[in-house]
């Protein structure tokens, strides 16, 4: 036969193979899982699945495999020393939204914190100042509640003088 006709021929052949057996190529187990379907993968299958429904497995790892194989059941139904699934993509989700709400809630406290301490920082300022005020002897007055003018005595500036302490105590200075 012509070597021409016969190169398409071959490379057709070729072709049809390897797409035929390219949903396949890189998995190296298969089995059949519990609806029937043939299952493809790299991984192994889940414990699950029994050992008669493996169809292949890796020429590798067919030690490996047995070791993979569900462990024999206690009394109580749970596996004997059953080795952790990886977490799948809805349970990584879950972690990664719980943990973004952690690191949010944490802001919001800092933030807060921070919001108080700044607050708490001017009003001991205010308190300072208002102490020096005091100390100086200067007049004070304030407006009552007709408006008028009126000036603290020697009695109301003790009075305030004492309160402006107690709270230089909590501000951590005496002066």
């Amino acid at each position: 036969m012509n070597p021409i006709v016969l190169k398409p021929i071959f490379a057709a052949a070729v072709l049809a193979a390897g797409c035929a057996l390219a949903n396949v190529a890189w998995a190296q187990y298969v089995w059949v899982d519990g609806k029937g379907v043939k299952q493809y993968s790299d991984m192994p299958p889940p414990p699950s699945v029994p050992a008669a429904s493996i169809l292949k497995t890796p020429r590798s790892a067919t030690g490996m495999h047995a070791a993979a194989a569900p462990a024999a059941e206690t009394a109580d139904g749970t596996a004997a020393g059953k080795a952790k699934a990886p977490p799948s993509t809805a349970d990584k989700n879950a972690e990664f939204t719980k943990r973004r709400t952690e690191q949010a809630e944490q802001e919001k406290k800092a933030a807060e914190q921070s919001r108080i301490a700044a607050e708490k920082a001017r009003s001991c300022e205010r308190a300072r100042q208002y102490q020096k005020t005091l100390a100086s002897g200067v007049r004070i007055a304030s407006t009552d509640k007709n408006g008028e003018r009126v000036f603290l005595d020697d009695a109301q500036r003790a009075q305030e003088e004492q309160e402006t302490r107690s709270v230089l105590k909590e501000c951590g200075s005496a002066g």
